[in-house]
């Protein structure tokens, strides 16, 4: 599903360059649920945004899905990332003076296929979250668990391939952070692929591997 060979990604501030990531190279296989860890400045955010597409490395190979997308064009990356990928934030990044629903909707506006049958994916995508009676609510009156679950419903609607969540539960309680973390176990095991950005131990253990980065290199791995 996603295979990383020798990636390098350089940031160039005026004369001074800053090697985010120094030759990672890596494999997660399709279904699987994989967390990355490291302290702040390890290269994780960086790591993330190549893997979801937002962003292209400086050099070395990005296989998803057996498409090279190193060298994609901006239109290319943006239709991979709406066809194959969900993403979830730690501030959930939601719309404040739209309801869930049409927060859940909006993935779907960029999906020229999916108008016609835009609200009804849009409930089945809040129904898998448990959150199908919220539908008409805003963000405002959610507590902190139910913005997250809507903004997984997001990035579900779109039936991705990949789920790619960054802090997923770091603005959240021990107790709904349980809750969200097992709302991912629970989609893993209906095939789709997660990986995760975590300074948490007790939720990289929710993952079946855990790959650890320091100075932008992977310096360890955890198999559960």
């Amino acid at each position: 599903m996603i295979k990383l060979d020798n990636i390098v990604k350089i940031y160039r501030l005026g004369s001074v360059q800053v090697k985010a990531l120094d030759g990672i190279t890596c494999t997660i296989e399709p279904g699987e649920m994989v967390s990355i860890m490291g302290p702040s400045g390890s290269g994780k955010s960086t790591l993330m945004n190549l893997i979801g597409c937002l962003d292209r490395p400086t050099s070395g190979k990005y296989e998803l899905d057996g498409i090279d997308v190193s060298r994609l064009k901006d239109d290319q990356l943006a239709a991979i990332r709406n066809k194959k990928i969900g993403f979830v934030f730690q501030s959930f990044n939601l719309l404040p003076r739209a309801t869930a629903l049409a927060n859940v909707e909006l993935p779907l506006v960029y999906d020229r296929g999916g108008n016609r049958n835009r609200r009804q994916r849009a409930l089945e995508a809040l129904e898998a979250v448990g959150l199908a009676n919220r539908a008409h609510h805003h963000p405002t009156e959610m507590s902190g668990g139910e913005q997250q679950r809507v903004a997984i419903a997001r990035a579900l609607v779109n039936n991705p391939a990949i789920i790619l969540a960054d802090e997923p539960t770091g603005n959240l309680d021990t107790q709904t952070s349980h809750s969200i973390m097992l709302l991912l176990q629970q989609l893993n095991k209906q095939g789709i692929t997660i990986v995760l950005v975590t300074h948490e131990e007790d939720i990289a253990r929710y993952t079946q591997r855990t790959i650890y980065l320091r100075d932008g290199k992977i310096v360890g791995e955890k198999r559960r």
